[in-house]
């Protein structure tokens, strides 16, 4: 039972964060579509944990932070808001890159997971 109270718990959070991070509508306007994909790697023998390709529309949350799919891995993950932010401000299109988790694992330390990324947006088409 505990356990369940604690999943509830971390997903109340988790929700709590996207409410605050508001719409990508609000946040970005202007913004028709963001796509980001993701090669997951970890500090293995099989480095190559996941791809990912994850798309967002003005009516998603403007939550960009990915977490760190190490299980043992404690508050670490992948915040792309900046990457996304900075796109959008200088009105880019796409940027590629890599991050690393800044979370621990007792018995993997630093630097146990990292991701390398592109983010492509779309912008609204203006009206003339």
């Amino acid at each position: 039972m505990i356990q369940k109270q604690s999943y509830k718990d971390k997903m109340e959070q988790k929700r709590v964060v996207l409410v605050a991070n508001g719409l990508i509508s609000d946040r970005y306007p202007g913004v028709s579509n963001i796509e980001l994909r993701m090669t997951y790697y970890q500090r293995t023998v099989d480095p190559v944990l996941m791809k990912r390709t994850v798309s967002f529309t003005p009516t998603n949350y403007a939550c960009f932070r990915m977490d760190c799919m190490r299980d043992e891995c404690s508050n670490g993950g992948f915040d792309l808001t900046p990457v996304i932010t900075s796109l959008v401000k200088n009105r880019k299109t796409s940027v590629k890159g890599n991050i690393a988790c800044q979370g621990k694992t007792e018995n993997l330390g630093h630097n146990h997971a990292s991701i390398a990324y592109e983010v492509n947006v779309e912008y609204c088409k203006s009206k003339k």
